[in-house]
């Protein structure tokens, strides 16, 4: 009889999704969370969808603090609040949010925001007691007070304060006595925190594992009590100054736990220093030395002891091949090198390096400008299981170097080969790295559409390409790549001069897309961006500088079709007063570069701006600060909209 009544209902009952758990629908959601559209038009589709999509939302990131107490009514289960979106949020909107979301809120994200201070922080922190992350990194303004009422979050796990210059150690103490259970914090540019104040925050939150301390003007007397933390993991003290070899000499043991540091720009620590502060740090797994020491033989012979070290960075660093060579012999499980803008790196060092690191998944050399293509041969002979590989400005490698990638580095994901001699025979040989997502290809003078086609053909799950003035690209290698890689989701096709519509109308089926560049592109019209603005709703950021040929007719559709737009720049194109008008209805946009328009009048454009209330920055020529209403910009700045102002001779291109 149950089973019976089951069918019948299931019989008269039109929507069977009624007849899934809860659970289930959820798990359906979860499939389609990417994108916010699809979201929406789930929610759309019945009152029971509108009322499940709403219990399924977790992550909110709204756009203006006047929508939040309608979007907080509509998902009232939100745990994570992401508020870097919204320029302005006052001491009226973080007690909408701690009176709403009293139960579930456990982490809130206030880095960009603004205009709040001690009142809405103390009401977050006493309602919301389930709250372990905050974020109020650039908080400028905030001080000791607002400290103290965040000091009353007494389930704070982890807490980010970088560039709250105004915080001093009797803030930084409020916040030691009352979180106890924070597991990280993130000190960085608060350069009014001493050693006092990180010391206590070392004796009182012993639950620690994180610490970033960079540019603090700390001295060796906290080190002691911060090397004390049985949990603490990873500590930064990038650009410590007031640390160097002697103090870190004074030191009489380490720290056992720690598995990441980083002394980068730490001008005053040699390998004398660096093996005081590794001592007994025999779990390190990362270390970073970024623009500190030179690599000598005397660094890397303090690295003997760190058997389990998995990633080394040296960017910037002057390097000897000595030093290069015995890191290649004490490190030999290393997964990720970096040595970007190195000086010293030859064919020598990096050779005797990686030959015995074959277990290497990351490398960087950009900028490394010795190496030749016999480095090439070494990495591609020895580091077979490289995942990515960055090699920017190489200009001494051949072109026969990069046929050598494709053929032993097939797993590659990542490829930066940035003004490079690559030509399309290399091309043709990477295209069989099949696994590739990111390929960046600018200033490659060498490369052609058959190159890139091939590209096109094999390397179906790229979603980034940079093409940025590589002259001879043409539509017939864009089509290509729009054809062969559907989830392309990034495309810098710059000064790529030869590049007409056509392209455009072949890359509106890429509807992932997010990111397109194209200025200084002379060819491509309105009637092309139009069908990228139909075909690619996800567009979230749009370069059209210099196209001449581009303007109002554009923008109509993209103001329709995409609502996800938020960076845009028409500089030197040919929109008008209209056309930047119809941009304003876009809810999402938030920065806006508008320089040698020949259409724009002050009207229209104080019009628009007034009209787009999402802004946060706009970048304009000095020339119309004279001409636009002081109370214009008094209004946009208190709704938390910057202005920046360019002063270079007027002009209007052709």
């Amino acid at each position: 009889m149950k089973r019976q009544k089951t069918l019948e209902t299931s019989a008269n009952n039109d929507n069977l999704f009624d007849l899934l758990s809860e659970e289930i629908v959820f798990t359906i959601l979860d499939f389609i969370d990417t994108n916010p559209l699809d979201r929406k038009s789930f929610s759309l589709v019945c009152k029971s969808f509108y009322i499940t999509e709403s219990k399924h939302r977790k992550n909110l990131t709204p756009l203006r603090q006047e929508h939040l107490p309608r979007i907080l009514n509509r998902y009232p289960h939100v745990n994570h609040l992401d508020l870097s979106l919204c320029p302005r949020i006052n001491d009226n909107s973080l007690n909408v949010i701690s009176n709403t979301c009293k139960d579930s809120l456990n982490s809130i994200d206030l880095s960009k925001s603004r205009f709040f201070s001690y009142n809405g922080l103390m009401s977050l922190a006493l309602n919301c007691k389930n709250l372990v992350s905050i974020d109020l990194s650039n908080a400028t303004e905030l001080r000791d007070s607002a400290a103290a009422a965040v000091a009353e979050a007494k389930n704070l796990e982890r807490l980010w304060l970088g560039r709250c210059k105004l915080i001093t150690d009797m803030g930084i103490g409020c916040i030691a006595v009352g979180c106890k259970k924070l597991r990280l914090i993130s000190l960085k540019w608060c350069i009014s925190v001493s050693d006092l104040g990180v010391g206590l925050i070392a004796v009182k939150c012993k639950e620690i594992r994180s610490l970033d301390l960079s540019y603090l003007p700390i001295t060796n007397k906290c080190l002691p009590s911060i090397l004390k933390l049985q949990h603490l993991e990873d500590i930064v003290l990038e650009g410590c100054f007031g640390i160097d070899d002697d103090s870190l000499a004074a030191l009489k043991h380490g720290c056992q736990s720690m598995k990441a540091l980083d002394i980068s720009s730490c001008q005053h620590i040699s390998h004398v220093g660096l093996s005081s502060l590794i001592s007994g740090a025999g779990s390190l797994q990362q270390l970073t030395l970024a623009y500190a020491c030179p690599v000598t033989l005397a660094l890397a012979n303090s690295l003997n002891r760190l058997s389990m070290l998995q990633s080394v960075k040296l960017d910037g660093c002057a390097v000897t091949s000595a030093g290069l060579t015995a890191i290649g012999n004490w490190c030999i499980s290393l997964s990720e090198l970096s040595l970007s803008k190195c000086l010293g790196v030859t064919d020598e060092g990096l050779s005797s390096l990686v030959t015995k690191n074959k277990d290497l998944k990351k490398l960087d050399i950009t900028c490394c400008r010795k190496i030749t293509g016999v480095s090439i041969a070494y990495i591609t002979n020895s580091c077979t299981n490289l995942t990515s590989l960055r090699m920017e400005s190489c200009t001494l490698v051949p072109s026969e170097a990069f046929v050598l990638i494709g053929q032993r580095c097939q797993f590659l994901e990542e490829l930066d080969l940035t003004d490079n001699e690559i030509d399309d025979e290399g091309l043709k040989s990477i295209s069989r790295c099949s696994n590739l997502s990111s390929l960046k290809l600018g200033i490659c003078l060498n490369i052609s559409d058959e190159g890139l086609s091939h590209v096109g053909m094999k390397c179906t799950k790229l979603t980034e390409l940079d093409l940025y003035r590589s002259a001879g690209i043409s539509d017939m290698g864009i089509i290509a790549i729009s054809r062969g890689c559907p989830g392309l989701e990034m495309i810098n096709m710059s000064y790529c001069v030869d590049i007409t519509d056509r392209s455009l109308l072949s890359l509106s089926k890429c509807s992932r897309l997010n990111t397109f560049e194209s200025r200084g592109c002379p060819h491509i019209t309105s009637l092309g961006l139009a069908a990228i603005a139909v075909g690619c709703r996800q567009l979230i950021k749009l370069d059209i500088k210099k196209c001449h040929n581009i303007g109002d007719a554009a923008m109509l559709p993209l103001a329709h079709f995409s609502q996800n737009l938020r960076q845009i720049t028409v500089s030197y194109s040919s929109v008008t007063d209209l056309g930047l008008l119809a941009l304003a209805s876009i809810s999402c946009l938030q920065s806006m570069t508008v320089l040698h328009l020949k259409g724009l009048t002050p009207s229209g454009l104080a019009a628009a701006v007034l009209a787009c209330g999402g802004l946060t920055k706009v970048k304009l020529h000095l020339y119309f600060k004279s001409l636009l209403p002081q109370p214009l910009f008094e209004h946009l700045e208190a709704r938390g909209c910057v202005f920046e102002w360019r002063d270079k001779e007027f002009q209007v291109c052709p």
